[in-house]
């Protein structure tokens, strides 16, 4: 048989694609890569595909999983049922679907005790939503979108007992306080007031309720806007003993919770932003929460 013969390869052309190669590793090298924000998380700014609208990464495909604490809580849900988008973090939480992309049917809600929301460990979630405070601590574990809003925490007494006389921290101290465990109100109460007495650490806010109807506990610590649904509805002979100032001059907010290095991350956020922009979570506060009466500051 005859050998098949190759023509000889020109020196030009070996050069010519040497220097194509070259030029394409430095193309790779100084493409732009995706940055990370202050939590270390990569962001998604670099690839304006990766936050299409309904083209998400998500748990299930086309569809936004959404977790809450279940009971849902007034005002943050209305009668127990984060899907009527009713409430305050119903709401914004299909406002931010919506941003997203994805349409109130597209929406999948799921139970998750508050804790384990924030504890580390894999989720099962897209995006928790359920009053939980940004912190340096929780980051460590999970990631959160910038704040969706701003709170203070306050303190709920009995009408006409010794603790609704408090006018300070210091009259605090005397107190036996109770509140949710793994909450912002419960470091309150042991970073802030540092009472006496240990503090009363409950599951849920239920039980915090029912020790404080129950003469159990002097008074509780929860944000404020619960402080008003719970003295407006659920214990009407309880009333706001006052609120506490915010801590190192930077408001406590609440921010939805992630995955730690969720590629969702970067446009969860920016979901938020937007929505904070364009008034519309103004406009959220404003319908389900209620107007903030002056509440006396606790010094």
């Amino acid at each position: 048989m005859r050998p098949v013969l190759r023509a000889a390869r020109s020196p030009r052309r070996a050069v010519s694609a040497a220097i194509a190669a070259l030029l394409a590793t430095v193309a790779v090298g100084c493409a732009p890569q995706p940055e990370e924000d202050a939590s270390g998380t990569a962001s998604a700014s670099a690839s304006g595909a990766s936050c299409a609208k309904g083209g998400l990464d998500t748990k299930t495909s086309g569809k936004l999983t959404v977790a809450t604490d279940e009971p849902a809580y007034e005002p943050w849900f209305t009668n127990d049922d984060p899907k009527n988008g009713k409430g305050f973090e119903s709401a914004v939480a299909y406002a931010v679907a919506e941003q997203l992309g994805y349409a109130k049917a597209d929406v999948v809600w799921q139970s998750v005790p508050f804790n384990k929301a924030f504890a580390p460990g894999a989720k099962t979630f897209d995006f928790d939503i359920n009053q939980v405070s940004i912190s340096d601590e929780r980051k460590k574990a999970v990631d959160f979108s910038s704040g969706y809003y701003d709170v203070r925490q306050a303190v709920v007494a009995l009408k006409g007992s010794a603790a609704a006389k408090a006018t300070s921290i210091a009259d605090l101290r005397k107190l036996h306080l109770g509140a949710q465990v793994g909450t912002t109100s419960l470091n309150y109460i042991d970073d802030v007031v540092k009472p006496a007495r240990d503090a009363a650490a409950y599951a849920k806010n239920d039980q915090a309720k029912s020790a404080l109807k129950n003469g159990q506990i002097d008074a509780i610590v929860v944000d404020l806007p619960t402080a008003f649904y719970i003295t407006a509805a659920e214990v009407t002979d309880a009333q706001i003993v006052g609120q506490f100032e915010n801590q190192g001059g930077t408001p406590e907010q609440f921010g939805l919770v992630l995955d730690k290095g969720s590629a969702l991350t970067s446009c969860v956020t920016s979901a938020v932003d937007a929505l904070r922009e364009d008034g519309t979570l103004a406009r959220i506060e404003r319908q389900w929460l209620s107007e903030a009466v002056d509440a006396p500051v606790l010094k």
